[in-house]
């Protein structure tokens, strides 16, 4: 019988409910030599996944799932739902059925460990295995188990994991919650590779204890995780445009240390920007050969490494939704299906994908409006909504502003400040998209949406308001922006001086006008510093509290919304 051998890498853990909990391992190389060597054509490797006793001294539930090599020898298991590979049929005594999956407890930490066997392969590589034809050459899954527990301290160390389910949220939403979130991890060139992994450690001492109610539960990550280009689209050195390329980004970023301790910590959410595929990306580019090849290479490698972890809420698509205590995640997909065109400008372009033309086939945009107003089951109202995306909802830059003269009956949202925003890689270039969502939230008065982003390398907060008439609505509605985890340019972008921080006064003018109002916003708690933010949700006092940590894990100091000098904003929202 093969031996057993630790993951290449992972395992990740990644999307969880109160009773289920997705893992993620990629098998390890038969021949480190060569990417697909003849010896792994002609050997199949399966995932291995036991669930171990409180004293960790044996495994009470094990289980194979496969590892697709269509997506590089990767898997996951859902543990509390996936039973797809068991003991033989013919091992089944009579009136036995095969082991089912445990059901697991709401708040309740969990050890697995998570290993690959590999055997021969009984058919060539242009031909699939069903199940049934896999299982009938692996060994029975109980001659397993005690591999699982007799495997060497430095084999175990990178196989088991602890994990720890969501609470339920039978009584409404938790009255505390805590979360990460982040994004742009450039990967460091020469000696500064180290550097791009270091704040990984302090986010991971966030994590844990999993059992301390002090500890955060998840960490959200915004895009840019990997950088394809990891110089300039236009300049050819160091541009991924293979799919081995696209691969050792992710076995760079996935393997370091720092991050790969991270990963096996607590779930962690991720959604991707341009810079998983090609700056600045937008679907029209698919026109040229060259570019559809490049998006192909780069969606395939992204599904294996950060789509395949995440929850599947829309069947294929890469947006999602989620739920943690009672509190619900809408995480949008706002780089692949966004089109501009080029002949027709502004009017034409949308950030979400082409609006629905019939009720039978909603695209993104309808489904996250339908998310935004659908009451949340078992919770009261105004409960806060997180909405995740890659691009800065707001502030816009004071190159992208709305501002300008038009024409008397153009909309200025539409045909103000044209060419700076038509240039913009943000939501300014999008105005029928944000258009749709601030009338949404506006007309049916829908409190607590909170936008959580990335991207531009300045971290800050915005608060949105929703005026008609010029009196306020009394909506409370935030974007709270963390970006970088690492970029050493600070000095060549994310200035805060370059964005509003008022979009109501003379010398920043950026009102966002939509059908009978208008939507101003003003910002505050910028820094360029690398740093991740951690948001506790304090539902007692109807607050979220925002902080922000550099890469040493210590408080940054940024200014609250009255320019004194804090190390945490407190945001207050509508009771709920």
């Amino acid at each position: 019988m093969s031996a057993l051998r630790p993951p290449g890498l992972g395992p990740i853990i990644g999307h969880t409910t109160h009773d289920s909990c997705r893992l993620w391992i990629q098998a390890a190389r038969l021949d480190e030599s060569a990417a697909m060597s003849s010896i792994e054509a002609n050997r199949r490797t399966v995932g291995v996944i036991g669930l171990l006793s409180d004293d960790r001294l044996t495994v009470e539930h094990a289980y194979y799932f496969r590892l697709h090599r269509k997506f590089d020898r990767t898997g996951t298991f859902v543990m509390g739902v996936d039973v797809a590979l068991g003991r033989h049929e013919k091992d089944l005594l009579p009136g036995e059925q095969p082991d089912t999956p445990p059901k697991l407890a709401p708040n309740t930490c969990y050890t697995v460990r998570m290993a690959t066997l590999s055997i021969d392969d009984p058919l060539p590589d242009e031909e699939d295995i069903t199940d049934r034809q896999l299982v009938a050459h692996l060994p029975n899954i109980d001659n397993i188990k005690p591999m699982l527990i007799a495997m060497r301290k430095e084999d175990r160390d990178k196989c088991e994991v602890t994990f720890k389910t969501f609470p339920a949220a039978t009584n409404g939403s938790a009255d505390r919650l805590s979360f990460l979130l982040g994004s742009c991890r450039y990967p460091g060139l020469l000696w500064k590779i180290k550097e791009a992994d270091g704040i990984f450690a302090p986010m991971q001492a966030e994590l844990i204890p999993l059992n301390d109610p002090a500890s955060a539960s998840f960490t959200l990550m915004m895009g840019d995780q990997i950088y394809a280009d990891t110089l300039h689209r236009l300049v050819p050195i160091g541009l991924a445009d293979t799919y081995e390329e696209f691969q050792e980004r992710y076995q760079t970023a996935f393997g370091s240390i720092n991050m790969r301790n991270l990963l096996r910590s607590a779930p962690t959410y991720m959604i991707l920007d341009d810079h998983e595929i090609e700056d600045n990306w937008t679907q029209d580019r698919l026109h040229k050969d060259a570019k559809h090849q490049l998006f192909n290479l780069a969606i395939g490698a992204y599904m294996s490494y950060q789509w395949s972890h995440g929850p599947r809420s829309y069947d294929g698509q890469l947006y999602y939704r989620f739920e943690c205590a009672g509190y619900p995640y809408f995480v949008l997909d706002t780089r692949t299906q966004r089109y501009k065109d080029d002949n027709v400008g502004l009017e034409d372009n949308h950030l979400l994908g082409r609006p629905a033309i019939d009720d039978a086939h909603p695209g993104q945009l309808q489904r996250f409006l339908d998310w935004l107003s659908a009451p949340y089951e078992g919770a009261k109202p105004n409960v806060p909504k997180f909405v995740v995306s890659s691009s800065v909802f707001a502030p816009n830059s004071m190159d992208e502003r709305v501002s300008g003269p038009v024409e008397p009956g153009k909309d200025p949202a539409f045909w103000a400040n044209l060419g700076r925003r038509e240039d913009s890689d943000s939501w300014p270039a999008y105005p029928n998209t944000r258009k749709a969502i601030v009338e949404h939230i506006a007309k049916n008065k829908i409190q607590n949406v909170i936008f959580l982003t990335g991207d531009i390398h300045c971290s800050n907060i915005a608060r949105l308001v929703f005026k008609e008439n010029d009196q306020e609505l009394g909506i409370r509605a935030f974007d709270i922006t963390s970006s970088a985890f690492y970029w050493p340019f600070w000095f060549a972008d994310g200035d805060p001086n370059g964005f509003v921080h008022n979009s109501a006064a003379e010398s920043q003018y950026d009102p966002f006008p939509y059908s009978g109002g208008v939507m101003d916003y003003w910002s505050w708690a910028f820094t360029q510093e690398d740093n991740y933010a951690r948001i506790d949700i304090d539902k007692a006092n109807h607050q979220l509290v925002v902080r922000y940590f550099d890469r040493e894990g210590k408080s940054i100091t940024v200014l609250n919304a009255e320019g004194v000098k804090v190390t945490e904003n407190n945001l207050t929202l509508a009771p709920w």
